[in-house]
C-alpha cells in the first residue's frame, strides 16, 4: 500500500484518486498526528471487504459457502443454460 502525506495527496487529489480508481490499490494518507492517518479506498473493495466480513462473522453462510467450494472442487456440481428473457 501507498503511503502519502497529506498535503501531498490534498494537492494531488484527482491523481491519487484516479490511483485508487484504476489500481483498486488503497492509498494511506498520512499526519503528523497517527491517530488521524487515514486509506482511502475504491468503492468496490470497501463493499467486498464488507461482504467478506459479514460472511465470515455468520458461521452458517461460512460453513455453507466452504461446502459449495469442496463440492465443486470434487466436481460435485450441475451446469444449467442460461435462458436470456427477450421480454425486455
Amino acid at each position: 500500500m501507498e503511503a502519502v502525506a497529506y498535503s501531498t495527496f490534498r494537492a494531488n487529489l484527482r491523481s491519487y484518486i484516479d490511483k485508487v480508481r484504476d489500481d483498486a490499490e488503497p492509498i494511506l494518507v498520512t499526519s503528523r498526528d497517527p491517530d488521524s492517518n487515514v486509506i482511502v479506498l475504491n468503492v468496490r473493495e470497501y463493499e467486498n471487504m464488507r461482504e467478506n466480513l459479514y460472511i465470515r462473522s455468520n458461521e452458517y453462510l461460512y460453513e455453507k459457502l466452504k461446502r459449495g467450494m469442496e463440492q465443486a472442487r470434487a466436481g460435485k456440481f450441475t451446469v444449467h443454460e442460461i435462458i436470456e428473457d427477450d421480454d425486455d
